[in-house]
């Protein structure tokens, strides 16, 4: 089963597309493809990230400023 691709116009600057341009050619590999797989690793942290939230959403909240109190009283700041 094939996907369809969707196209998308993206902006770089000008430095960061001839680094893109370069690491294609020297892995043999699309910028697109390089967008991409970027784009899905930052997809992936953040799926991990809500993970974690949902998985400490039961703890309690503490607030900063018990927090930064707590240290102060502690002789730690």
């Amino acid at each position: 089963m094939t996907q369809e691709l969707r196209r998308s116009t993206i902006y770089l600057d000008p430095a960061l597309h001839r680094a893109l341009r370069i690491k294609a050619a020297e892995t043999d590999r699309s910028i697109s493809d390089l967008i991409g797989d970027a784009v899905k690793l930052a997809l992936a942290e953040d799926a991990e990230d809500l993970l974690a939230f949902e998985e400490r959403a039961s703890e309690p909240d503490l607030p900063f400023e018990s927090v930064v109190k707590a240290l102060r009283a502690d002789g730690k700041i």
